[in-house]
């Protein structure tokens, strides 16, 4: 197969934005007297939206609809003023990025971080490239892993699923790549491991960015 185009999932494959993360949801946390976590707890809380991260983080017997709620708000209103206090792109993204463009694939990021953030860190942190399609989390779209959205972005730059390399680090883009048809890539720089990779339909493994390279 020779492969025109990537999909990219962007927290825990192109950024490291779990310090951030955490301690937004942290801050939180305290600020409602609810027991934090350690940073690698939430390794398991990210990757399927925030609403998503709030239940995960809340105790079991806090977790009705107006708490949620509260929190879900607060979360995002601390993350929109900390989201790039620690936030950087792992080692080997850039040289990859490089070399994609430089063998003219086309790049796309589809992403369950709300949809006007996932623009903000691409241009501040990924203006150097072409990104033909951005997405992210969007009211009127379901969340990975419902692969609608990335089969709309191989509708809209006219390349078939097929002929996309998905790369995430997480069960849910696994999930979401097997759906849409494309190839899944798991990235063990993210924040699961390679056996929830593999269990959830990883096709291949790769340690280093840069590995992508010897599917093409």
């Amino acid at each position: 197969m020779k492969y025109k185009a990537v999909l990219f999932d962007l927290d825990g494959t192109l950024m490291d934005s779990l310090e951030d993360i955490a301690n937004s949801m942290n801050t939180v946390l305290t600020r409602f007297g609810y027991p934090t976590h350690h940073i690698q707890s939430y390794k398991y809380f990210v990757g399927d939206g925030m609403k998503n991260l709030v239940l995960r983080s809340l105790p079991e017997t806090h977790k009705s609809e107006e708490t949620v709620s509260l929190c879900f708000n607060a979360v995002r209103e601390e993350y929109g003023k900390h989201w790039a206090d620690n936030l950087y792109a792992y080692d080997g993204i850039t040289q990859l990025l490089d070399e994609l463009q430089m063998r003219n694939l086309k790049l796309t990021i589809l992403s369950n971080k709300p949809n006007d953030l996932t623009k903000i860190v691409v241009t501040k942190f990924l203006s150097n490239w072409n990104f033909e399609e951005v997405f992210g989390a969007h009211p009127n779209m379901p969340k990975k892993p419902n692969p609608m959205a990335a089969k709309l972005i191989a509708k809209k730059i006219d390349i078939l699923p097929g002929e996309f390399i998905y790369l995430g680090d997480t069960d849910t883009d696994m999930e979401t790549a097997n759906a849409a048809g494309m190839y899944a890539v798991g990235a063990l720089w993210g924040f699961r491991t390679a056996e929830e990779l593999i269990s959830s339909g990883a096709q291949t493994l790769i340690k280093y960015p840069l590995d992508l390279l010897k599917l093409l």
